[in-house]
């Protein structure tokens, strides 16, 4: 059956056989958005992609045969590391050795296991696979992303239709056409094969044979319309794949998957499990309804557009994939979140929690796109593993605060490797400002007294009594680094505090601060003034330009740009302030110079950031289409080398990771919108050709809902609604123009000055519109 024809077939069956009306999906996300493609993908990472935060899937070509990779996102092999439990396990021992030179022992107790072991690590599901009849003779195969459906015709007339619940564990599938009496095949994953063979590629980002986890081989049962595939793991641990099915009396085959572990994640909002007898026409329609109301909900909260169709394309694809992997009640979003390499292989990197910079540019885009739902998973588990990480700390750093891995399993345990930033003593500072910034995008006082500020107070303790001071009463830590600069030689250590480790500590200590005196803890607050006026200011070159430490620049290209955090994420320099300027400029000045042989993927998509920052759209808008054009695979993954071959990069590789993905929406959302320092700002860093462009309810510091169009190269209408009330700073969009205001009485004076100040009440609105000469 036609694709276009399925759909409408679908919903009005639904709305005379269950009584639902049609579901009209937001308009803003259209059908020149979504991922089309002539032929199917024949490698697994260039897959369709679907998913709910808790399970996805990848559908792809395998051989002669359509292939659906299953994965649940708490699937974990939760081993534990030998040397981790040694009594040289402690922040106290490395320091010791890196001073004098000793490396070797450090390197073998911290880093040496990450490679060498399997595990701990994320595991894969399974796969079921389909032989359709001249399967890769398609007519088009296609992911909506209004509707997070995946459809695929074939020119034999068949189709076939998936989509993952929108809340629950459940895959549904329907197979429509002339395919007689097909059935889905299970396919474990190749835990006790031999079939993989050794190779270079068994260690490094490219993963590792499954087989190297010494698993018992699976167990399967096969019913006639059902099949259980049973695994047992490590410790215990198993999860069982269950896929059921019905045929219809016309041939349609409707089937539905789960994936089932026996220590299902702790916050898991799943409430029901499918067996067979819920496989039927009209358990399909309730769910694929259900469904698009859900995605249509998650559309609704934001949109934007812009003159630049590939951009504005790439945006809405990195909100799907948001919306796909990011769901409350769900692990948050792992280096390749819910899908996991289907390649025989462990996933790059384990498809483990890297909190020196995935995790983090991983939800930079959620605060101003309105998905604070979503972003709230992130800090769900990381106060879930806050008892975990306290326990860590106390250990290793032998501080009463806290303090996060830098690299992490499931459950928020230590994993090492690069001990420099997956043991860093300042990782707990850039999570906090993930508390910090749902505080400010969602003015929840409750949130703010009940875990923000308890966060950052208890950080900040972490850093208190890890520092050291000298004799002039300035503190500096035993030892610092900033990643990923010098990679995992001892010259990563600094005897000197960074500029990262240094502006995470400086934010610290401010933001924590302020949330103090916003609390009325007026002893706190002075504490925490006291504690930063400790620290020395950043380290900046004779020209101005940040260096990595006092006396260390930048030497050449690298893909973190870690020594810039105090310009973005922090903002402790801000464009705004003129003594600022020279610094920031300077700074991207020194990226431009060095230039971008050793960047990843991600690197392009902060640098988007950086320079929307620096208020400069057109260098924004290039370093964004960069992204997108060079560092993306056909299915809009972002594959950390240059896969375009055009000299963006040195680095050519293709391991699939998401957070470039993301910092990329973030980009574009900056370039619409800054809120930072409570100060909202219209189109801050457009490029100068964009003379048309706008967007809907963007969310700003305050818990401001921002609607903006400019139109012919002037801002025509602007509307903000106030959630929480208070008051409105909006550095002046009008540049002079003559506006009308409704739902606010604002003086001609106070529209003329260059921020302007308004007093909302909770749930106001105030429209701006520009008159007409």
């Amino acid at each position: 059956m036609n694709r276009q024809i399925l759909p409408l077939v679908i919903f009005l069956f639904a709305a005379t056989w269950c009584g639902w009306p049609p579901v009209a999906c937001s308009a803003e996300i259209e059908d020149v958005h979504d991922l089309r493609f002539s032929s199917l993908p024949r490698v697994w990472d260039e897959g369709l992609p679907l998913g709910n935060g808790i399970i996805g899937s990848l559908i792809w070509q395998r051989g002669n045969v359509l292939r659906m990779a299953l994965d649940r996102a708490d699937l974990w092999d939760l081993r534990s590391i030998k040397e981790f439990e040694g009594p040289e396990f402690r922040f106290a021992w490395v320091v010791s050795h890196v001073l004098r030179g000793d490396y070797g022992p450090v390197h073998t107790m911290g880093d040496v296991p990450y490679d060498r072991d399997p595990a701990p690590t994320k595991l894969p599901g399974a796969a079921l696979e389909f032989a359709i009849p001249g399967v890769g003779d398609i007519a088009e195969a296609l992911v909506r992303l209004k509707e997070a459906v995946c459809d695929i015709d074939w020119k034999s007339g068949i189709h076939m239709q998936a989509f993952i619940h929108e809340t629950e564990p459940r895959g549904w599938f329907m197979l429509t056409g002339a395919i007689g009496k097909l059935r889905p095949v299970l396919v474990p994953p190749p835990y006790g094969s031999k079939s993989v063979a050794a190779s270079a590629e068994d260690s490094g980002a490219s993963g590792n044979g499954l087989r190297r986890l010494k698993y018992p081989g699976p167990q399967v049962s096969e019913g006639a319309s059902e099949i259980l595939y049973h695994q047992t793991g490590y410790g215990g641990f198993s999860y069982d794949v269950w896929v059921g099915w019905s045929h219809s009396a016309d041939g349609t085959l409707i089937g539905c998957w789960t994936i089932r572990p026996n220590r299902p994640y702790a916050l898991s909002a799943s409430t029901s499990s499918p067996s067979l007898q819920d496989v039927t026409g009209s358990s399909y329609l309730r769910e694929y309804l259900s469904h698009c109301a859900w995605w249509q909900k998650f559309w609704d909260r934001s949109s934007v557009t812009l003159p630049d169709p590939m951009l504005e394309k790439q945006w809405c694809l990195e909100q799907y994939k948001f919306g796909s992997a990011a769901r409350r009640g769900a692990p948050p979003i792992s280096l390749q979140a819910v899908w996991t390499a289907d390649n025989g292989r462990l996933p790059p990197w384990k498809g483990d929690f890297h909190n020196d910079l995935n995790t983090e540019l991983s939800y930079w885009p959620a605060y101003s796109s309105n998905h604070l739902e979503e972003e709230t998973a992130f800090l769900d588990w990381l106060w879930l593993c806050k008892p975990v990480s306290e326990k860590w700390t106390r250990t290793y750093f032998g501080t009463h605060g806290l303090n996060v891995p830098g690299v992490a399993t499931l459950l928020g345990e230590p994993m090492g490797g690069w001990i420099q930033y997956s043991l860093s003593p300042t990782t707990g500072a850039w999570l906090a400002q993930h508390f910090y910034l749902h505080w400010k995008y969602s003015m929840d006082r409750e949130f703010l007294k009940e875990r923000t500020y308890p966060w950052l107070s208890s950080v900040a303790n972490h850093i208190q009594q890890i520092s050291v001071v000298d004799a002039s009463g300035m503190r500096s830590l035993p030892l610092s680094s900033s990643p990923e600069i010098n990679d995992n030689r001892i010259t990563a250590w600094f005897r000197q505090t960074t500029n990262y480790d240094l502006a995470l500590i400086r934010w610290l200590f401010g933001a924590a601060e302020e949330l103090a005196r916003e609390l009325g803890l007026g002893r706190d607050a002075e504490r925490w003034r006291k504690a930063a006026a400790e620290w020395p200011t950043l380290a900046v070159a004779n020209d101005g330009r940040l260096l990595v430490a006092p006396g260390v620049p930048l030497r050449e290209s690298h893909r973190h740009f870690s020594h810039l955090m105090a310009i973005h994420p922090l903002g402790l320099l801000d464009w705004d302030r003129e003594a600022d300027r020279r610094t920031i400029a300077a700074s991207l000045a020194d990226l431009e110079h060095l230039g971008p042989d050793w960047w990843c993927g991600y690197s392009y998509s902060w640098l988007g950031n950086l320079w929307a920052r620096a208020r400069d759209g057109d260098k924004a808008a290039a370093a964004l289409r960069t992204f997108a054009t060079s560092f993306c695979l056909p299915n809009s993954f972002h594959a950390n080398g240059d896969q375009s071959k055009t000299g963006k990069s040195k680095f050519t590789y293709r391991p699939f990771t998401l957070e470039g993905n993301f910092a990329f929406a973030a980009g574009i959302q900056e370039m619409l919108l800054q809120s930072q320092g409570g100060v909202v700002r219209i189109f801050p860093a457009i490029p100068s050709a964009w003379q048309n462009v706008g967007f809907t309810q963007l969310r700003a510091e305050g818990a401001f809902l921002v609607s903006a169009s400019l139109k012919e190269g002037k801002l025509d209408s602007l509307q903000i609604m106030s959630e929480k009330g208070g008051k409105l700073r909006m550095q002046n969009p009008f540049r002079g123009d003559t506006v009308s205001v409704q739902g606010a009485s604002i003086s001609r004076a106070a529209l003329a000055a260059a921020v302007i100040e308004i007093d909302t009440l909770p749930g106001s609105t105030i429209l701006f519109t520009r008159r007409s000469p």
